[in-house]
């Protein structure tokens, strides 16, 4: 397999496990955790980072925003070796008291984007792997951190995310909204691979409240402190894995 055309990558340059944040200034935030840090490649929205977390060798790689550029990240990595997926995002709460801060750990991700549909039908669950599901939350655990358990929703219009569609979202119990687990979790299953996701709440619709709405940066503060208290969740979660 040659170097995959956007990540820049080649068989031997990544690890079996990969975690996937959108934002690629979060692989900086994520490396910081961890030692023997070593830069792959950087293009468009994807940069590619090596490192070991209590001697497990991990790569991240930043996805960009939405599902079609995640798609392609998750492809061109499964091509190279990459066999587990670990988003670690930030979502939008559609349920009232879950707060800015808060983490929620995706047990399914309810099909509202475009491109999970061109690979199988919206009938086919966007569901993560149930190991990696398990020791999200065991680590949250472990740590002594609350997180929230349940379905959330991928969606592909970020500015239209309001009136009935958070009413239906709120009335099926859907814990909140991002725009990339719907497809990994997809992509994941349909190739064989693991994949989870654990997502910092920047915002709640339901309470009227969106990242960067009160403040000149996109996010506040709390859900900035937060991140960090996932990252710490997650790099626990698949130091074994």
């Amino acid at each position: 397999m040659g170097k995959q055309p956007h990540l820049l990558v080649e068989e031997g340059d990544v690890a079996d496990l990969a975690l996937v944040p959108g934002d690629p200034g979060r692989v900086e935030r994520i490396a910081g955790h961890c030692d023997d840090v070593t830069h792959v490649s950087t293009n468009r929205e994807y940069a590619v980072v090596n490192a070991t977390y209590e001697g497990r060798p991990l790569t991240i790689c930043s996805t960009g925003i939405g599902c079609p550029s995640a798609a392609i990240a998750v492809e061109e990595l499964s091509r190279v070796g990459v066999e587990t997926f670990v988003r670690v995002g930030t979502t939008g709460a559609l349920q009232s008291g879950i707060e800015i801060g808060d983490m929620i750990v995706a047990t399914g991700a309810a099909k509202f984007e475009g491109t999970s549909k061109r690979y199988e039908s919206v009938k086919f669950p966007a569901v993560p792997d149930f190991d990696v599901l398990r020791r999200l939350v065991d680590s949250a655990e472990s740590r002594g951190e609350d997180v929230h358990v349940g379905p959330i929703v991928s969606d592909d219009a970020y500015y239209s995310e309001e009136g009935s569609f958070v009413d239906d979202c709120e009335a099926a119990g859907i814990l909140s909204v991002e725009m990339e687990a719907a497809t990994l979790f997809t992509l994941a299953r349909r190739k064989g691979l693991r994949a989870g996701a654990i997502c910092t709440v920047d915002g709640n619709l339901v309470e009227g409240t969106q990242k960067g709405a009160d403040s000149e940066e996109e996010l506040p503060e709390k859900a900035k402190d937060n991140v960090e208290r996932a990252i710490g969740i997650t790099l626990d979660a698949v130091a074994d894995l």
